[in-house]
């Protein structure tokens, strides 16, 4: 196209009346340009910088007109131009690569300024330096009006009217008003993506040309006119040594825009700045220089794009995290890169139209006035978590999205809130690990509540894993070596399509589900993803919010039963404590998960740290293994009540074992080694101590019927006796004995602690106060200890050096004999010996408690004491009735053998000690207290009490009492060594005058009779005054004992002083029937021979 000479000339006059004006000026008002060139546009892109200091109104028209001719006229621009002097063709103005012109200009029409700006446009291509500079000066004048833009002013023209945002009238002085145009189309196309129905929208035309003009301005912030003014000020404060271009000043300003003397002018162009840089990646020149090749190799360039324009932020980050958490190489600058941009979206939640879209309500209610260092997105993290409110589905979905295209995971120092906040812990506890590491996140988390961890850091350590925890290829070393075990196991088809098809969380269920598995099972996670699957559970297992699948199923149950439980760890504790009345989701869940915790305890890691001198003291070499298999909690149940034990542990312990009871599962060892015994002989058993007392009651049946094989495996019997063993500690261990004992707990061992079977002891010192229930289930407990003393749990722990002294090679169940028999070794322990004693007590409160004694007699039981087992009741002591019946026997003789030997033992022991004799104590503890209180009162029990007894027979009143102070005098009569006095004073005499008599049946007692009436026999003094004692007792005896038998009775009549009279009297009464037979005759009627021979 050709133009007029006259018109080329018309404009030149205007740029020499610009010049001359300026000439004119001087340097008063524009000094900064005086010393420019003319030539080469330096003297107009300095003009254009500094309008705003020119005063005179005529001299803008100038500059405006200017401007506006140079890019309408080749010629003119040429003349600027050294280069364009000759004929010169201004495609040769630079190239890609030499021999390369810049194809994209080639077909632009000259005349109309769109040769220029499409030189601007790929001014990144120019390679000569000279036409560069001079690129560089014309985009400084194209971005001081919007209108010398290229095509921009058609575009945007309809928007700029709508929008409001056209020029300020003529005369007034603002130089930059065409720059805020720009910039108040920039503010609409970023407002319009914040409103779910915006009033004004603008045109996707100038959408695109606002964008590129954004894009065009990302090397060098003097481009963005509106920024450049409202931040110049800041840019001298902040970034004075930061050299323009390459998008360095943009990049430093945007570190220093929450920085307290930020202006906020400049902070709002900042934030205007980010957010198109959110919705256009190549707004920021330094990110799109620098992934270039990384977006062109992943695939992640324009055309692949869901919208082909807008290159978002958010899906350049995903798309290039995704290969670099698929192992693949993605540039250190463009990693660097996205990392500051990462951290950008996390610092301020305005710059994602997505969280002011969908949160604006709960920022309005909760996070006002929180909006700068990310403390506004850590804010709806928290009511998220529900720690401030409730909060809406889509907020949750757009945070979810937001952590997803940041992923601080990898790096936490994205997170300038966690960063901040944890920092003093990170220099402590995690100094180790390098700097932004992705492994600093999982130190934090295990060192949680710790003393190293400090409040701040707590909570925003567990408001970022919240959303961690709910998609797993947030937690960067889970995706990475587990990536191959979830495709395989899961069915994850790579990064993007997994949080689409799964549920929050299901990925990383499905792992652990199958990191427990047996080989057996098969289908296991590998080695590594197994270990990290563990460190995830041991670590998210301390608060339930990180659980998405457990907090969504009991979020109700949470509510109702555990809303006053808000100390760390206390939700899933009391979940478990509740676990029969949560709704059947919940319940199956809390299960799953504590199955889990009894295989790896670890996962409970607040138990584990209160554990840990336990653990390290006694449990080592089980924690250092790495599977579990349940072995560490049953070394912590073990050694529960060693000394190095605190009180936390304990309590996390038993705890534990309560939650045990409520299912068999929860044990991992026992569940493993009798799963298949309880399916054959206990189906349909769900509870814990209903299938031990299942299994516990065939094994007992096996053995007593004697079978060949028993029904329960040999593995299933092992640990079925540890189970057996760890119940007996507490009696809350027991359900139906706790639940009948609570009201008697609660009246009389409401000061005794539970452990160490306190509390049972106490039941059972009083038993004679309990409820009958109560009372009942006390005696059926004692009946099971007494047959198998190693589930009595006092006594194996009182007794437990003394067991390896005297019984180390003692069936379990005759413990307590061996124990019994070693009572009175000088080597004994006296607290062994007082619970030895005890048991003793118990045992002879009813033969049913003694099962030695009960097998011995099984036939003698019967024969002579079958009145009193008529009168008997179940679980109900007979208060030694029965043992009194056989102690009688005993005297006269009548026992068999193997009864006898029980029954001699028993006299022998409580003839030393009055309180074995149950009978006596009932009776004669008035008696006791009256005549025999300091014998009653000696810590030593050697029979003083029944000779004092015996000695004051006479001054006895009560008939009970006397009756059985005369029986201890018959007993002691039919063997000596009942009698421990007679005994002791006699030995040395029984020695030398009866040592080849045998004992037993009074044999030795006849020979002690004979060797005192015999004066030729010297007994000693002790055991000559004894003897004649029991003499005296005996006689006295024998006249107020009443008979029991007609042998008693004639004996009575021997040697009653008044035997001739009544001897005399019975042969009278003799004499009379018999004179009255011979007088009377015969009573019956006489029959004849015939009816008695027929």
């Amino acid at each position: 196209m050709m133009i007029m000479k006259d018109d080329y000339w018309a404009r030149r006059l205007i740029i020499f009346k610009v010049i001359a004006f300026t000439s004119d000026i001087g340097t008063n008002e524009i000094k900064e340009c005086a010393d420019e060139p003319v030539g080469k546009g330096f003297l107009v892109s300095c003009l254009v910088d500094h309008r705003g200091n020119i005063t005179e109104y005529q001299c803008h028209q100038y500059i405006t007109k200017m401007t506006a001719i140079i890019f309408s006229d080749y010629r003119l621009i040429c003349g600027f131009m050294d280069d364009c002097k000759a004929d010169i063709n201004l495609l040769k103005c630079g190239s890609i690569r030499p021999g390369e012109k810049i194809k994209e200009c080639a077909d632009e029409p000259v005349g109309k300024g769109f040769l220029v700006s499409c030189l601007v446009d790929h001014r990144g291509n120019i390679t000569e330096y000279q036409c560069h500079q001079y690129i560089t000066k014309m985009t400084a004048i194209i971005f001081s009006d919007y209108r010398l833009i290229c095509g921009f002013m058609d575009d945007c023209k309809a928007d700029i009217n709508l929008l409001k945002c056209g020029s300020i009238r003529p005369g007034e002085k603002d130089a930059h008003s065409q720059g805020e145009v720009v910039a108040c189309l920039e503010k609409g196309l970023v407002k319009e993506a914040e409103e779910t129905d915006p009033r004004v929208q603008v045109s996707d035309q100038c959408k695109k040309a606002i964008l590129r003009v954004a894009e065009l301005s990302s090397d060098d912030f003097h481009l963005d006119r509106h920024l450049y003014f409202a931040c110049r000020d800041d840019r001298e404060r902040f970034c004075e040594n930061t050299q323009a271009g390459e998008g360095r000043v943009y990049k430093c300003l945007f570190n220093h825009k929450f920085e307290e003397s930020m202006s906020e002018k400049c902070r709002d162009a900042l934030t205007t700045r980010q957010k198109l840089i959110a919705q256009d990646y190549k707004v920021s020149y330094s990110l799109a220089k620098s992934c270039k090749s990384d977006l062109k190799k992943y695939r992640c360039n324009v055309e692949n794009l869901p919208r082909s324009r807008e290159a978002r932020l958010s899906y350049l980050l995903m798309c290039l995290e995704s290969a670099v958490h698929r192992g693949r190489q993605v540039s250190s600058e463009c990693q660097g890169e996205m990392l500051d941009y990462r951290r950008m979206l996390m610092e301020d939640f305005s710059l994602s139209p997505e969280i002011i879209l969908s949160c604006r309500g709960e920022i309005e209610h909760h996070c006002s006035g929180l909006h700068r260092k990310g403390r506004t997105l850590h804010c709806l993290m928290k009511v998220v978590r529900g720690e401030k409110g409730n909060v809406g589905l889509n907020c949750q979905q757009a945070l979810q999205t937001l952590i997803q295209e940041t992923d601080p995971g990898a790096d936490y120092r994205i997170d300038r809130a966690l960063n901040e906040a944890c920092e003093s812990v990170i220099q402590t506890a995690c100094k180790h690990i390098r700097s932004g590491d992705p492994m600093i996140l999982s130190c934090l988390m295990e060192h949680l509540y710790t003393e190293k961890m400090v409040e701040d850091c707590e909570h925003r350590l567990l408001e970022l894993q919240y959303f961690i925890s709910r998609d797993w290829k947030l937690d960067t070393v889970l995706y990475r070596k587990c990536q191959g075990d979830a495709s395989r196991l899961c069915h994850t088809h790579g990064w993007n399509e997994t949080s689409e098809l799964m549920p929050p969380g299901a990925v990383f269920s499905c792992l652990y589900r199958h990191a427990y598995r047996t080989e057996e099972q098969g289908r296991r996670l590998s080695r590594e993803c197994r270990a990290e699957v563990q460190r995830i559970l041991h670590q998210r297992a301390m608060d339930v919010k990180l659980d998405p699948a457990l907090q969504d199923k009991c979020m109700v149950d949470l509510g109702k039963w555990c809303s006053e439980k808000t100390e760390t760890g206390q939700e899933l504790e009391c979940l478990q404590d509740h676990l029969d009345d949560l709704v059947s989701d919940c319940r199956d869940i809390v299960g799953n998960l504590t199955e889990l915790e009894s295989e790896d305890i670890q996962i409970e890691a607040l138990l584990m740290r209160a554990c840990e001198p336990i653990i390290q003291t006694f449990c080592h070499e089980v924690a250092d293994n790495q599977i579990d298999s349940g072995d560490l909690m049953e070394c912590l149940i073990q050694n529960k009540h060693q000394k190095e034990m605190n009180e936390k542990c304990a309590i996390g312990v038993t705890h534990f074992q309560l939650v045990q009871m409520k299912d068999f599962r929860f044990s991992y060892k026992f569940k493993m080694a009798c799963k298949e015994d309880v399916l054959k002989l206990c189906p349909n058993i769900k509870k814990k101590v209903d299938v031990v007392i299942c299994l516990s009651t065939t094994v007992r049946n096996d053995t007593l019927q004697d079978a060949k094989e028993h029904r329960v495996s040999l593995k299933c019997r092992k640990q079925l006796r540890v189970e057996e063993l760890e119940m007996t500690e507490d009696i809350r261990l027991e359900p139906e004995l706790y639940e009948a004992c609570k009201s008697d707990i609660k009246n009389y061992c409401q000061n005794v602690a539970y452990g160490n079977a306190q509390i049972i002891e106490c039941l059972k010192e009083i038993k004679k106060q309990l409820s009958t229930r109560c009372h009942q289930k006390v005696f059926k407990l004692q009946e099971t200890e007494m047959m198998d003393p190693e589930l009595d749990y006092t006594l194996m722990r009182v007794c437990k050096q003394m067991i390896k002294r005297f019984c180390p090679e003692a069936d379990s169940k005759n413990m307590l004999q061996c124990l019994k028999q070693n009572k009175n070794s000088e080597v004994m322990d006296p607290k062994c010996k007082q619970m030895i004693t005890k048991r003793q007590i118990t045992q002879n409160t009813d033969y049913r408690l003694n099962p030695v004694l009960r097998k011995a007699c099984k036939a003698d039981i019967p024969k002579f004491c079958q009145n009193i087992l008529s009168r008997a009741k179940d679980d109900t002591e007979l208060e030694g009735q029965v043992i009194s019946c056989l102690k009688l026997k005993y005297a006269d003789q009548r026992l068999s053998p193997d009864c006898e030997d029980q029954i001699r033992v028993i006299i022998q022991e409580s003839a030393l000690d009055y309180r074995l004799d149950p009978q006596l104590q009932m009776h004669c503890s008035e008696e006791i207290s009256n005549l025999c209180a300091e014998e009653a009162a000696a810590q030593e029990q050697t029979g003083q009490v029944e000779e004092c007894l015996k000695v004051n027979l006479l001054k006895i009143k009560t008939e009970m009492c006397k009756k059985e102070v005369l029986n201890m005098l018959k007993e002691s009569k039919a063997d000596i060594f009942v009698d421990p006095v007679l005994h002791t004073a006699c030995a040395l005499d029984i020695k030398h005058h009866c040592a080849a008599i045998p004992p037993g049946r009074g044999r030795q007692m006849s020979c002690l009779m004979e060797a005192l009436e015999d004066k030729r026999v010297r007994l000693q003094p002790e055991c000559k005054k004894r003897l004649n004692d029991r003499i005296e007792m005996w006689s006295y005896a024998a006249k107020v004992a009443p008979a029991e038998g007609f042998s008693d009775l004639a004996m009575q009549v021997m040697t009653s002083p008044s035997k001739n009279y009544i001897l005399s009297v019975i042969t009278v009464g003799i004499c009379v029937l018999f004179l009255i037979g011979l007088m009377c005759g015969r009573i019956t009627k006489r029959v004849t021979r015939e009816l008695k021979d027929r």
